[in-house]
């Protein structure tokens, strides 16, 4: 599922008329609980003006009931939503801030310490940096090494938390199937 088209009104509304859980809420909008707690608590995003996306056409009426009494359930979007979303995936690399180009270090830093199964294709997509960056960190070698403080990517904007939960859960599995794999292969011998 891609997110809503503006996940934060879209938030803010659904905090502000929906019985729906923060998680709930937060996986349908692609970001992290906390910020849907600090939505409810009006500490984020208060200046921003929230959009029904039952008017919309994101989600229906009769979705929202549905996970309001099932709180485990995931909200879906609607089907013309899904479709709409899906058309409109932009292709190639995506732009990065000026402001933000420093931050990169530091995050890939983060991935390397919290998350060393994640393989350099996957953080290179979650980062948007280059290879030769990654080994470099790792060994250490980057040129601005002492001054690294390694910070989590989804906290500094680079990346959703939706997206590094799906690349490690991806990792994860990879690295367990070759685990399983590799204790069926001492066995046989």
């Amino acid at each position: 599922m891609t997110a809503p088209f503006m996940p934060k009104a879209t938030a803010k509304w659904l905090v502000d008329n929906t019985a729906l859980t923060f998680k709930q809420i937060a996986e349908f909008c692609e970001m992290h609980p906390l910020e849907i707690q600090g939505i409810a608590d009006g500490e984020v995003a208060s200046s921003i003006i929230a959009d029904n996306p039952i008017k919309s056409g994101q989600i229906t009426r009769e979705e929202v009931e549905r996970c309001e009494k099932d709180h485990e359930a995931k909200l879906k979007l609607s089907k013309e939503a899904a479709e709409y979303m899906a058309s409109n995936k932009r292709k190639g690399a995506r732009y990065t801030p000026v402001a933000r180009r420093q931050d990169k270090p530091d995050a890939i830093s983060w991935l390397l310490k919290h998350h060393p199964e994640l393989s350099d294709p996957q953080i290179v997509k979650l980062v948007g940096t280059t290879k030769n960056t990654i080994t470099s960190i790792r060994e250490r070698s980057h040129w601005n090494t002492n001054n690294l403080n390694p910070r989590d990517p989804v906290l500094i904007g680079l990346c959703t938390q939706s997206a590094l939960n799906a690349a490690v859960e991806k990792a994860q599995k990879k690295a367990g199937t070759k685990a399983v794999s590799a204790t069926s292969d001492a066995e046989a011998s």
